[in-house]
């Protein structure tokens, strides 16, 4: 099997790498929100999972995901796992505290004290987290294959300099993980979560969210048809500010599709309401150019419904 990790400093650019490499290796990516919705779903009515229990449940969530896929994987911590199974590829992306601050207000928004204000807090729960999940605050350079400095190599260089790493220690060509293995690693997962009275997840796939709009879920399983990756309304951008720096609005595109690093906003409304909607995409392209979104509109929607059969008319 592949389990690539990618792990990144407070403010580093690491789940943006993490889904690039999920989309040229033609890989699952388990990141924080795929990782915490299905331990959200899964415990459901059982409070908050404790975090001596995190090491076991992402352990087994991955090992689960590896006998039929390779895996990328951003969860912080993840570098600490599968040791001794081959085919596992640790990546620790790095920077200069500017330059990662820096990352913050462009993908934030916001100006440097801001972003710096922002930085220190996030630093600090980072450090408090991974204390209490994994038993010590910082990085251990063992842990990792291959450190990677933002300062110097961008996007494109990253991605260049994984995939000839990779082919170069044969990472995937260990195959899948075998059924004897993933057995043996959920037996010794099943061992650790006993501690808390739990077992681990017993499904990978969340349940489908609830969507706001029936086209939502329409275009949902057209993805599922084609096996395109989609998350729901994973992220809002905030687009307007108070003179204190406190969010008056912000724009939650519907959906986020990992491989093609590409959110889709749909827009079935009447022409009245769409005028609005198409100023904060506006707006968002201004203040996040490196943001890609592609806008469907009703009549786009039809043509895909009344093409692929899943019903007679767009809902209004």
């Amino acid at each position: 099997m592949a389990i690539l990790s990618i792990t990144g400093e407070t403010g580093s650019s690491s789940e943006e790498l993490g889904r690039a490499a999920a989309a040229q290796f033609d890989a699952i990516l388990i990141n924080d929100f795929r990782f915490e919705q299905l331990l959200a779903d899964d415990a459901a009515g059982r409070g908050s999972v404790p975090d001596g229990a995190w090491p076991a449940l992402l352990e087994s969530v991955i090992a689960r995901a590896a006998v039929e896929n390779h895996v990328v994987c951003t969860v912080p911590g993840c570098e600490t796992l599968f040791r001794r199974v081959p085919g596992c590829f640790r990546v620790l992306l790095t920077g200069s505290e500017s330059r990662r601050i820096g990352n913050l207000m462009i993908d934030r928004g916001i100006d440097r004290p801001a972003a710096r204000q922002l930085y220190e807090s996030t630093e600090e729960a980072r450090r408090s987290s991974r204390r209490r999940r994994f038993g010590r605050v910082s990085f251990r350079i063992r842990d990792f294959d291959l450190i990677l400095a933002e300062d110097t190599l961008d996007s494109r260089a990253q991605m260049a300099v994984i995939a000839a790493a990779v082919q170069a220690c044969g990472t995937f060509e260990h195959g899948l993980l075998s059924a004897a293995a993933e057995a043996q690693i959920q037996f010794r997962a099943r061992l650790q979560l006993a501690r808390f009275d739990l077992q681990p997840p017993s499904q990978l796939e969340s349940p489908r969210p609830e969507f706001s709009h029936a086209s939502e879920e329409i275009f949902s399983r057209l993805l599922d048809f084609y096996q395109i990756a989609w998350e729901y309304e994973p992220r809002s951008f905030p687009l307007q500010w108070d003179k204190d720096g406190r969010v008056t609005e912000a724009f939650t595109p519907d959906f986020y599709l990992p491989q093609f690093d590409l959110y889709v906003e749909l827009t079935t409304m009447k022409q009245a309401l769409v005028t609005r909607k198409n100023r904060k995409i506006k707006l968002l392209r201004s203040i996040y150019p490196h943001i890609n979104i592609q806008v469907f509109y009703q009549k786009d929607m039809q043509d895909l419904i009344f093409k692929y059969g899943f019903t007679s008319q767009v809902p209004s």
